[in-house]
């Protein structure tokens, strides 16, 4: 008989009342036993993967109990470069809200277990999500409830399955590992150095995740969170959730022991694509109607791309609408007409934990990140270009974006030709543009002036300034004057954005513009006398459009196919 058993049996004939006590006691120490070689068994890959490649990052993505686990061999390693993804860790779980009904579990007759796995199934995730993963959502509604009435039916088996998988006596024994991992992992908090994005769920019936999350990235050294309102404790489960996408988007994705935010960027997927393009700037993009032009070498002005270069280094430079609403469309129109990836320098605080809301929330900025955005600074920009990438700039920057009311369409560059010298130095083809249509979109309505005399209102983004990061001096001009705020506007019938890519200018060869600042200084004010002039041609021939309203451009659409390009003024 082994030691349990014979531990079992004391307990029965006997009337000792620390017997029961001492088959807990042994119950817990295979508990803990076991624990220590799950950390091992893991501990012992990480290890063996770290010696094969010492200069890469290991990554650990735990689940509830392999969120306890992950922390564990991070607080054991701290040398080795790990990055975890814990998503709803179960270090909460002697806060879960099902602590009550634990003892109910132990109490359940063996022939009612069966009921169980459909509790917890009701419990652990939304059903709904799960069954929706794979499906597309530009389906129709009623090939789209076909696919989702197949998953929920596929997904029944499994669940009667589960009271087979995991009888009581497992189910009770894993809730004690749990509690045990738990504990432990909280006692190593200290000791994790590893980066760490946490990933908590709002509708997690199981473990206070939300809560948890905020609690874990106050106690660990390097931890970021991104909070899910409305999935539930399965969050890598259910559908419209894509690790990658967070991965990259959070710029946790890195290939070595520093992040580079060049050579670290991986092109987004198709369905990324999509998925901006429906729900990150759906309303802006169907809104907008966007039309776009662009210049050949002979001058001639012709719907579409074809007039900006085919191969890189080019440089597109232009104009920041309000809040930069031109981005989406810009973007989304290059990956389709010309399948290239156009890089933005984006302000650095989008890539500071400054800018995260006090939600977590997965955010427009770590779209941003996922479409190749990159922060503003002349090492990004030689790195762009040495790699013959297609590179967004906008001189004007934040001053231009988060401009006040009447400075609609006026230029807000620095003193200096920051950028000439530096596609000289690559032959990289300056592209200048422009682009309007926000006073077709929005009303504005509060500037940064408004804002600071509404009490409250002011202090916050004296707070939010005060921690920004300064792109510019005071040298600059107007343009360091960067205050970030968010404006006040008002939605109208929408009109239409339009752009204008205007003659490309070739650097490539003219070693004149490097050795000598005074040409360098003429190629600027070129470059920024395009952008105006393209801006007021756009302004002017857009009253010949008689599409120019949302109103008439779906009437069109009705009359023509979906497809059908909605067509714009004659350039």
């Amino acid at each position: 008989m082994d030691k349990k058993a014979h531990l079992s049996v004391s307990a029965k004939k006997c009337s000792d009342p620390h017997a029961e006590w001492m088959v807990l006691g042994w119950d817990l120490f295979c508990t803990i036993k076991l624990l220590g070689r799950l950390v091992k068994l893991v501990e012992e890959t990480v290890r063996l993967e770290h010696a094969t490649s010492p200069n890469k990052p290991i990554y650990l993505v735990g689940d509830s109990f392999g969120g306890c686990l992950a922390l564990a061999i991070a607080s054991r390693n701290p040398t080795i470069d790990l990055v975890l993804i814990l998503s709803n860790p179960a270090t909460s779980f002697g806060r879960s809200q099902l602590q009550p009904l634990f003892p109910i579990l132990e109490a359940v007759p063996d022939g009612l277990h069966s009921a169980v796995p459909y509790l917890l199934s009701s419990i652990m995730g939304d059903p709904m999500k799960m069954a929706m993963v794979n499906i597309e959502s530009r389906l129709p509604p009623r090939q789209r409830f076909e696919q989702l009435s197949h998953g929920l039916t596929a997904l029944l088996p499994y669940l009667s399955d589960l009271a087979d998988i995991i009888p009581k006596d497992t189910l009770l024994w894993k809730l004690k590992l749990l509690k045990s991992a738990a504990a432990y992992a909280n006692s190593r908090l200290h000791a994790v150095k590893a980066e760490v994005l946490v990933l908590s769920s709002g509708k997690d019936n199981m473990l206070p995740s939300g809560d948890e999350a905020q609690r874990l990235k106050k106690s660990l050294q390097n931890c970021v969170v991104r909070h899910f309102k409305d999935n539930g404790h399965t969050l890598l489960l259910e559908d419209g959730i894509c690790l990658m996408t967070i991965i990259k988007g959070t710029t946790k994705y890195r290939r070595s022991r520093r992040r580079d935010f060049v050579s670290d960027f991986l092109p987004p997927s198709t369905a990324e694509l999509k998925y901006l393009c429906d729900q990150v700037i759906g309303f802006v993009r169907s809104a907008s109607g966007s039309a776009m032009f662009s210049t050949m070498e002979d001058g001639k002005i012709v719907e579409g791309l074809a007039g900006v270069p085919n191969e890189g280094p080019v440089l597109l430079v232009g104009y920041h609408m309000l809040m930069g609403l031109e981005l989406g469309p810009l973007v989304e129109r290059f990956l389709i007409e010309k399948n290239t990836m156009v890089r933005g320098l984006a302000h650095p605080t989008l890539f500071s934990r400054t800018f995260e809301g006090s939600s977590s929330e997965f955010f427009f900025g770590d779209w941003v990140k996922v479409f190749g955005g990159v922060p503003v600074t002349a090492s990004n920009l030689f790195k762009l270009l040495s790699t013959k990438s297609y590179v967004l700039l906008y001189p004007g920057g934040a001053r231009e974006a988060l401009h006040y009311k009447g400075e609609e369409y006026k230029l807000f560059w620095p003193d200096q030709q920051e950028f000439v010298r530096m596609a000289a130095r690559f032959g990289a083809t300056i592209v200048p543009f422009g682009v309007v249509g926000e006073d077709d979109i929005a009303e504005f309505v509060l500037d940064y002036n408004d804002l600071m005399k509404i009490p409250v209102v002011n202090d916050q983004i004296r707070d939010a300034n005060r921690n920004a990061i300064r792109v510019r001096d005071e040298s600059s001009g107007e343009v360091a004057s960067q205050r970030l705020f968010l404006p006040g506007i008002l939605p109208k019938i929408p009109g239409r954005f339009y752009y204008l890519f205007g003659k490309p200018i070739e650097t490539k060869g003219k070693e004149e513009i490097l050795k000598d600042k005074e040409v360098a200084k003429q190629l600027y004010l070129q470059v920024k006398s395009e952008v105006e002039s393209n801006i007021a041609f756009l302004l002017k021939k857009r009253e010949e459009d008689p599409y120019r309203s949302v109103i008439d451009r779906t009437l069109y659409k009705a009359m023509h196919a979906p497809s059908h390009e909605v067509p714009a003024f004659k350039p």
